[in-house]
C-alpha cells in the first residue's frame, strides 16, 4: 500500500511539473528517474516515514554505491540533481498538506568551482573561418551555424529547433523559445545575418527548419531535408575546432560560454547577460564573473611584469 501511495504522489508531482509548471519533457523524465531511484532504494516509504536519517543514508548510497558514466562514483553535480528532485517533491507534498520531511532539511553537496571553457579571440577567428574552405552548401550552412552560436549565445537545442520564419533578417533580433518554454529576445550580428542569408539563398529544399541535413541521395529521392539534431550540430562544431587546430574540447556550449565572456569583458551588466542567456537564476550567470576577474588579474600582472 505504501508503495502505491508514494508512486501515486510521484505520478501526480510529475504531472504538476508538466502542466502547472510547464517543465520540458526531458526535465520531467529526469525527475521521474531520480525519484523512482530513491523510492526503489528506500523501499517506497510512506511520505511521513521519510526522515533525516533516511536522507543521510541515501546520500551515502549515492556517493559510495553508484558508478558515474566515466568514474567509480557519481559526480557531485549528479548527486545534487537527485537531491534537487527530492527536495522539489517534498515541497510539492507540503503544498498538498501531506505530512513528510521538510524540504529545507535537505542540503546540497558542496561542489568544486565550475570550470568554464571558452575560446580566446585568436582561436575563435581561426574557428569561424574554417568552413570557408568548403564552397558547397554544407560549408555555407556550417559557417552560419558557427556565427549564430557565437553571435546569439543560443543553446544547441534552441538552434536546432529554429525555423526560417523565426528569423527575420531585416531586423537585428528575433524571439526564441528557451528552457521552461519561456520566450526571450536574442540579437545577432551583421556577420551572422550575412552568413544565414548566404546559406538560405543556396537552399533548394522546402524544409521549414533553418538548419537541415543536405544528403544528395535523399534529395534525389524527393525526400524532404530533415532538421539537424543537437548531436549533429555538436559533431559539426567538433570537426571545425579540430580543423582550426584548437586542442581543447570545443562544444556548442563552449561558444555560449565564449559569447557570455565576450559580453562581460566588454562591459555588459551581469543582469543583462543573464537575460540574454535565458538563465532563470543570476547564480548561474555569476560563474562568468570569475572568468573575467581572472582575466583582469592576468592583464594586471602582465602589465606590471613589463614595467619591471
Amino acid at each position: 500500500m505504501a508503495k502505491k501511495l508514494l508512486e501515486k504522489y510521484i505520478k501526480e508531482f510529475l504531472e504538476y511539473l508538466e502542466i502547472e509548471r510547464g517543465r520540458s519533457d526531458k526535465t520531467v523524465q529526469n525527475y521521474r528517474f531520480y525519484l523512482l531511484r530513491f523510492s526503489d532504494w528506500a523501499k517506497a516509504p510512506n511520505p511521513g516515514e521519510i526522515t533525516n536519517d533516511m536522507i543521510r543514508n541515501y546520500r551515502l548510497h549515492l556517493n559510495r554505491d553508484i558508478a558515474g558514466r566515466d568514474a567509480p562514483q557519481l559526480m557531485k553535480t549528479t548527486q545534487n540533481y537527485h537531491l534537487i528532485a527530492l527536495r522539489s517533491f517534498l515541497k510539492y507534498l507540503s503544498k498538498r498538506d501531506v505530512k513528510s520531511l521538510s524540504a529545507e532539511k535537505i542540503e546540497l553537496a558542496k561542489q568544486d568551482s565550475r570550470h568554464v571553457s571558452f575560446l580566446e579571440s585568436e582561436e575563435f577567428e581561426r574557428f569561424r573561418k574554417a568552413p570557408e574552405s568548403d564552397p558547397t552548401i554544407v560549408g555555407y550552412r556550417d559557417k552560419a551555424i558557427l556565427e549564430m552560436l557565437f553571435s546569439t549565445g543560443l543553446r544547441v537545442s534552441e538552434l536546432a529547433g529554429l525555423k526560417i520564419e523565426n528569423v527575420n533578417l531585416k531586423r537585428d533580433e528575433f524571439t526564441v523559445l528557451g528552457k521552461g518554454k519561456k520566450h526571450r529576445v536574442v540579437f545577432f550580428s551583421d556577420d551572422a545575418k550575412r552568413s544565414v542569408k548566404a546559406y538560405i539563398d543556396h537552399r533548394k529544399d522546402t524544409s521549414p527548419y533553418l538548419f537541415v541535413r543536405h544528403d544528395r541521395a535523399r534529395r534525389a529521392a524527393g525526400v524532404t531535408s530533415h532538421p539537424l539534431t543537437p548531436r549533429s550540430i555538436q559533431r559539426i562544431v567538433d570537426r571545425y575546432a579540430r580543423e582550426a587546430g584548437i586542442t581543447k574540447r570545443v562544444t556548442p556550449h563552449t561558444l555560449r560560454h565564449t559569447y557570455a565572456t565576450d559580453l562581460l569583458r566588454n562591459g555588459a551588466d551581469i543582469r543583462a547577460v543573464q537575460s540574454l542567456l535565458g538563465h532563470e537564476s543570476i547564480t548561474t550567470t555569476q560563474v562568468y564573473t570569475h572568468i573575467t576577474d581572472k582575466e583582469l588579474k592576468r592583464v594586471y600582472k602582465e602589465f606590471h611584469d613589463k614595467k619591471k
